[in-house]
């Protein structure tokens, strides 16, 4: 049931197996997912849970803020190395 108390038809398998794909495969947080396909967060969360065994759901989501991060981190490098060279210069 959603909010309004009415419930969701079910969502076509093309489009749960898209999301969880882009999520675990492609790093896409559950909220961008959301906001792109218009399924909530709460749905995709319970997707996610349902192909998952031994808590291994946190460590997916995990692995997709690390590398998130990782990606910042190396956009920041790239900018740091590029002022050292411009100094030298």
């Amino acid at each position: 049931m959603n909010k309004a108390g009415a419930s969701h038809p079910p969502y076509d398998a093309e489009l749960k197996n898209t999301i969880i794909k882009k999520i675990r495969d492609e790093g896409m947080t559950g909220r961008e997912a959301s906001t792109q396909y218009g399924v909530s967060s709460k749905t995709i969360y319970r997707w996610l849970q349902e192909g998952v065994v031994d808590g291994s759901r946190n460590l997916i989501l995990e692995n997709n803020r690390l590398k998130k991060e990782l990606e910042i981190a190396y956009r920041v490098l790239g900018r740091a190395k590029l002022e050292m060279e411009r100094s030298k210069s």
